[in-house]
């Protein structure tokens, strides 16, 4: 339950610490359901090691299997902790999302609260979008590259399981980031910062900008694979551009300006 909005100060702190702990325990318990299903988590997260993944077997790759080595006593344990906590995160998102919101949404105008609904549900649709291109094609394309690349023949590749999954996890976390541009364009716009044309002006900077962006996600050396990546991107940009301009336009339209006083 929201304190009053004429609460005092300490109120607020203990209702803040009341959704602090609702959000601990809710993530801790999807974490400890994610902990308890170790074989279908480590199935899903393990897939793309292996030439049967469904990316794979769509662009008709070579057979290969990639076997990862465990070099510490606790490792294991503790990537399994690691992997269970990253997965209860994801899936008390949205209700983390909501009871930020829930907090926030009293001392919000009625049109502030509007946006912020729109902003919240956006960003998170992005960062999960984000984290299933990862998945399903960069990640898979970089583990077939990086995981079967040999200098020579006398060197052979010992892969830990820790390398494997930082990498896993810091490119989801990385890709999420990447597709929140359209909705922080979306901000920069609605304050007046940027411009369609200023976007489109720019746009072959723009271009060379997500062409080493997606070298350094994707380190391969065929042009097949940067161009896969680099498409996505490309297209995020081009869709933040015509958002832009939409929000530009309607920026001129007194009726749709932010600083609305209404209130539910």
């Amino acid at each position: 339950m929201n304190a009053p909005q004429n609460a005092t100060f300490w109120e607020h702190l203990d209702e803040l610490r009341a959704c602090v702990i609702r959000i601990i325990c809710v993530t801790a318990a999807a974490a400890l359901v994610a902990f308890g299903m170790k074989e279908p988590l480590f199935n899903i997260v393990l897939a793309p090691r292996s030439a049967d993944f469904i990316t794979y077997r769509m662009t008709g790759a070579d057979e290969f299997y990639i076997n990862l080595m465990n070099t510490g006593l606790t490792e294991q344990f503790i990537i399994h902790v690691k992997t269970a906590l990253y997965t209860g995160l994801l899936v008390a998102l949205p209700y983390i999302l909501y009871t930020l919101f829930r907090f926030v949404s009293p001392a919000l105008y009625y049109a502030e609260r509007r946006y912020a609904v729109w902003i919240t549900c956006s960003s998170y649709i992005m960062f999960m979008l984000g984290t299933l291109l990862n998945y399903f094609l960069i990640f898979p394309l970089t583990v077939r590259f990086l995981g079967t690349y040999q200098v020579s023949d006398d060197v052979a590749n010992m892969l830990t399981l820790q390398s494997y999954m930082d990498t896993l996890i810091t490119m989801n976390l990385v890709m999420g980031v990447v597709f929140e541009l359209p909705v922080i364009c979306w901000l920069l716009s609605r304050m007046r910062l940027i411009s369609g044309s200023m976007m489109t002006a720019y746009r072959k900077h723009a271009i060379v900008a997500i062409l080493i962006v997606a070298a350094v996600i994707t380190p391969t050396t065929d042009v097949f694979t940067l161009f896969v990546v680099s498409l996505p991107i490309w297209l995020l940009y081009e869709t933040s551009i015509l958002i832009v301009r939409l929000t530009t336009k309607n920026n001129r339209n007194p009726e749709m300006t932010i600083h609305n006083n209404k209130t539910i």
